[in-house]
């Protein structure tokens, strides 16, 4: 009956916002995340500025197992909401998916973000310093490049455009 409701709604103003999102949560909470994410897509083709249609396709993403697209679609609405709840769970599903250094980087970006309470930025600080651990070498911030020949030398070719200085062969070595 609600869906019913929700489609009348719709017929009679396609531009109904919270119909949209109405719509797209029922069918998320019955089970069918497959028509709920046609549901926020439909919306966001009519309404491209409903950011919580991005969040509501996210979560229907994610039910249906299309993880990598339901990261994107939460980046876009954290982003234009500027919500650390938003950012916090997405750097859940990184983790999740054993992405730890995008979840490094999450986490940066929510430690970074102003007005938070004491107990946020605590929170996010011990996370950051676990994930600096767990992330090791493949973070470049904390872990600085060891220098070795291969990099000095290369360092002195790049400048002179790709030449070492050693002997060039001439047009005209007949």
């Amino acid at each position: 009956m609600a869906a019913r409701r929700y489609t009348e709604a719709l017929t009679l103003d396609a531009l109904n916002a919270p119909a949209w999102l109405g719509l797209g949560e029922l069918r998320l909470r019955t089970g069918e995340p497959i028509e709920a994410e046609r549901v926020y897509t439909a919306a966001l083709a009519r309404l491209p500025l409903l950011i919580e249609a991005f969040k509501g396709r996210a979560e229907a993403r994610w039910a249906s197992g299309r993880r990598v697209d339901a990261e994107t679609d939460l980046q876009a609405f954290s982003e234009a909401s500027a919500d650390p709840s938003a950012y916090r769970e997405l750097a859940n599903w990184f983790g999740t998916d054993g992405r730890s250094a995008a979840q490094l980087a999450t986490w940066r970006h929510i430690l970074s973000m102003p007005a938070q309470s004491e107990s946020a930025l605590r929170e996010a600080r011990r996370i950051v310093t676990a994930l600096i651990i767990i992330v090791g070498d493949a973070d470049p911030a904390c872990w600085p490049i060891e220098p070795d020949p291969t990099r000095f030398a290369l360092a002195r070719i790049c400048p002179r455009g790709g030449t070492t200085g050693a002997m060039t062969p001439s047009v005209d070595a007949h």
